[in-house]
């Protein structure tokens, strides 16, 4: 129920950790009233273009390692995405530079602390990344219908696969309309058979975000 400075880790190896406030209750406890720190990760590290590019150099030279007779065709098709992912990364830093807006709201997990870091955006949501709850707090729906209200947010978010009913609580008390974001998790059949990919998932997120950042 508020700004993520960073995220639960989920089982994965630590990726980004970095000590936050504690929050809890759907209030923010600073400094000066004691607070305990702990460490959170987030794991969705493909959710920055920036960072896909980083991936997609990493695999490059792993495939080269192991099959260095087909190198220069796996230097090719590198080349040709990460192309295509930097058209991205820039469509992302031009849109959210024009915005009026640098807030979110996701009434939902939050698997996008690094596309939030790479673009200067500044996020509340009611759970982190990868947390197992499914059901908020009262007072944690109460914190973020405020923030909309507060800071004139027109779109609460949500992510795939989720039923949507923490936004939709959002939603009906503030006049908000609910969107959702994809974190490139999951896939549902449907999406794999129609030939979905990374970039058109990211575009669309762009498309959204403008529309709420605006």
């Amino acid at each position: 129920p508020h700004e993520r400075d960073a995220l639960r880790p989920c089982g994965h190896d630590a990726l980004r950790p970095h000590e936050r406030d504690a929050l809890e209750d759907g209030e923010h406890h600073d400094h000066e009233n004691g607070e305990h720190h702990h460490h959170e990760m987030d794991e969705h590290v493909w959710t920055s273009p920036k960072n896909a590019i980083t991936i997609v150099n990493a695999i490059r030279e792993q495939l080269k390692a192991i099959d260095g007779t087909n190198a220069a065709a796996y230097d090719a098709n590198a080349d040709k995405y990460i192309q295509e992912l930097t058209a991205l990364d820039k469509d992302f830093t031009d849109t959210i530079n024009a915005s009026t807006k640098k807030t979110i709201v996701v009434g939902d997990r939050f698997p996008f602390r690094y596309l939030a870091d790479a673009y200067g955006l500044k996020y509340y949501a009611a759970f982190t990344g990868c947390s197992t709850d499914t059901e908020a707090k009262p007072s944690t729906v109460a914190f973020l219908i405020d923030k909309v209200k507060e800071e004139g947010i027109n779109t609460v978010f949500t992510i795939e696969m989720s039923d949507g009913k923490i936004a939709d609580s959002i939603c009906e008390a503030t006049g908000a309309k609910k969107e959702m974001l994809h974190s490139a998790h999951n896939l549902s059949q449907e999406e794999v058979n129609s030939g979905l990919t990374y970039i058109k998932l990211m575009q669309d997120n762009l498309a959204k975000l403008k529309a709420a950042l605006n």
